[in-house]
């Protein structure tokens, strides 16, 4: 049975959404820099150490969430099908930077659509493993460079309806305060606390995906 027009008109506004998060995580913005020149500038003030790279990477993130919401200079999210609040896809275009700058250092290629995929996985912080357990691949929960580059697009469409299925469930403030169960948020107030603690959990799920 096909699906519907309107499991069409969802799945569509899901993917255009995921295109925007991870092409501005990847190739960045007027307000943030592309995830390779991220990468270069942390491996090059760590001495090339990646661990050290890496770790700095998730700290600077983590603080620049926490000390501004860079909402301005985030183009495309007037032309997305799915109306999200601005300072949560501010949230999720940082997250997925930073998730794309760690899989730079550790040498993946983040132009591939299995990396691009697994840069989207990594928003969902303590979720990620619970949805490598339940795609098909038998990927159980620990993947390695040459098993995420032999993913078969059939489970790469399936995580990826997952991820933004979760990232996009029940519109609205209410949505915004059950998203993905991450941190708990009083009141449905969307700040600087859950930008950072949101941003350190996507990088710190990257630094564990991309090994």
């Amino acid at each position: 049975m096909g699906l519907s027009t309107q499991d069409s008109n969802n799945s569509n506004a899901i993917n255009q959404l995921l295109d925007w998060i991870i092409n501005v995580g990847i190739n960045g913005c007027e307000v943030l820099p592309s995830a390779k020149n991220v990468a270069q500038e942390h491996l090059s003030s760590c001495g090339n150490d990646k661990e050290k790279a890496i770790d700095s990477i998730i700290a600077w993130r983590t603080a620049y969430a926490a000390g501004t919401g860079f909402v301005t200079g985030l183009g495309g999210l007037t032309t997305l099908p799915i109306t999200i609040p601005a300072s949560l896809a501010s949230s999720y275009a940082l997250a997925a930077n930073t998730a794309a700058a760690i899989a730079v250092v550790r040498g993946y290629n983040i132009e591939s659509d299995q990396v691009r995929t697994f840069v989207i996985l990594a928003l969902l912080g303590d979720a990620t493993l619970e949805v490598l357990k339940t795609v098909g691949g038998n990927l159980g929960t620990k993947v390695t460079k040459s098993l995420i580059s032999q993913i078969p697009g059939k489970v790469l469409i399936e995580i990826n309806q997952k991820v933004g299925f979760r990232l996009i469930t029940k519109a609205g403030e209410k949505g915004v305060v059950n998203l993905m169960k991450l941190v708990p948020i009083i009141g449905g107030v969307v700040g600087a606390g859950f930008d950072s603690t949101f941003v350190n959990k996507c990088g710190q799920s990257a630094k564990n995906l991309f090994t």
